[in-house]
């Protein structure tokens, strides 16, 4: 076997976490005997990986996992280029998008939080249920056609997925089962083992989640994207969402509604809506403005709102102050949807381009949505497809890290839009779909 394919399963082992920042390969000869090769192959994977930036050999200790690879500019335009530096620098993987000019935006707007006792107040603890102001602003900028919170329910979190995972709590689902959409975001997947819940897939069509399955489904609670949904990138029908809220009040299930990406389809009625009193909404300022300073949200109903708030301080999940204060003046101050609209219009220039890159292949792609799902071609499998991809220069995500519960590994991929450039997001888009009409022994050296 050639020993740059052995070096993309451990880079791809890497990228899906599956080995970690810190962990140490096994000494190389250990490795020779479990993948049934040479110990000087072994020699060359691990020095093939040390060139890429992914470890690095301590004299003595081992091989480990480096921290954070090096950055390396792309170069998209020449693929033989790709093959000989083996490694992913075009990210597809993860989606969190920034438009330019934001930064600049966001300073301004920070000015007045960092003068006189504004500051020292935004240092001091805070707990789940924010501030009055927070509250407020957090109230209209989250509303959505048909729906807009109370700003006594809002409670904050410190991210997205801390406010899942209050919510998992706040419902019961902990120790119990939870209905997901058969293909869900993964990091359910991880909050559900750390919290004892059992995840009950629960089939899709066209429209998202069929509203007999969750009928039948032995669950007390379910976790549901209604709005592009992350990977498929459907968003549900008025109709279904009837229907989805009326089976919540007839079994008296409650529903988790990640809203996420539902800034960028603001004309979609939350389920919140429809069934107010058994829905927890949670969304977060990470995909409208970044990762790095941000925000999350539970909108839970009344009932639950004590009992969610207790969860989120047990868990240690509230926000920080200071991130608190400092988005609470980019919602005030209409920052936030200044740059919420800057992306949506990104979004479909992105999707235009993948319109008519990915033309003459299977997609299913919201235009308004940062993400894209690949059906790949016959005899393309992911896994197969996910490394050629690498030893090109891109990484995308394999369809198997989204199913829940699913017999055979889905042979698809997500693209997720937003990082690169839009020059770079061409070209590798460009990239793929070449790879995608070469058979997988054409398309892998």
């Amino acid at each position: 076997m050639d020993f740059r394919a052995i070096a993309d399963a451990v880079a791809h082992d890497i990228a899906t976490g599956r080995l970690t920042a810190g962990d140490r390969l096994p000494p190389q000869r250990e490795f020779a005997r479990r993948r049934g090769i040479a110990g000087s192959t072994a020699a060359r994977v691990y020095a093939e990986l040390v060139r890429r930036g992914l470890t690095v050999g301590e004299v003595g200790r081992g091989t480990y996992v480096r921290a954070t690879p090096p950055t390396v500019e792309p170069a998209l335009a020449e693929p033989r280029t790709f093959a000989e530096l083996g490694t992913a620098r075009v990210d597809l993987e993860l989606n969190f998008p920034v438009v330019p000019g934001q930064a600049e935006l966001l300073a301004r707007s920070m000015q007045k939080l960092l003068r006189g006792g504004l500051l020292e107040d935004a240092l001091r603890p805070v707990g789940a249920a924010g501030t009055p102001a927070a509250r407020q602003a957090a109230a209209v900028a989250l509303a959505r056609t048909g729906w807009a919170p109370d700003p006594r329910q809002l409670l904050f979190a410190g991210n997205g997925r801390q406010a899942i995972a209050g919510a998992h709590r706040g419902v019961g689902a902990a120790g119990e089962r939870l209905g997901v959409e058969a293909f869900t975001y993964p990091v359910v997947k991880g909050v559900a083992a750390r919290l004892g819940v059992t995840l009950v897939p629960l089939a899709m069509d066209d429209d998202g989640v069929v509203p007999a399955a969750l009928a039948q489904a032995p669950v007390r609670a379910v976790y549901l994207q209604p709005t592009l949904h992350n990977p498929l990138g459907v968003t549900m029908s008025q109709r279904r969402r009837e229907d989805i809220a009326k089976v919540l009040e007839d079994k008296e299930i409650y529903a988790i509604e990640d809203s996420i990406y539902g800034f960028l389809r603001k004309d979609s009625t939350p389920i919140a809506a429809l069934a107010p009193q058994w829905t927890v909404v949670v969304d977060s300022l990470s995909k409208r403005l970044a990762p790095g300073l941000t925000v999350g949200f539970c909108i839970p109903p009344a009932t639950l709102v004590d009992r969610i708030g207790t969860a989120l301080r047990s868990g240690g999940w509230t926000a920080a102050h200071f991130a608190l204060a400092a988005t609470t003046h980019w919602m005030a101050d209409g920052t936030l949807a200044t740059v919420e609209e800057s992306k949506r219009t990104e979004a479909k220039r992105r999707q235009e381009i993948v319109a008519t890159t990915l033309a003459d292949f299977t997609v299913r792609a919201d235009p308004r949505a940062y993400h894209c799902w690949w059906e790949l071609p016959e005899p393309w499998r992911a896994d197969t497809f996910v490394a050629a991809a690498a030893r090109r220069g891109i990484a995308v995500s394999p369809g198997a890290i989204f199913a829940v519960g699913v017999g055979q590994a889905p042979h698809a991929v997500r693209l997720a839009l937003a990082a690169p450039p839009v020059a770079d997001l061409a070209a590798a888009l460009e990239s793929l779909a070449a790879l995608a009409r070469d058979t997988p022994d054409g398309g892998v050296e």
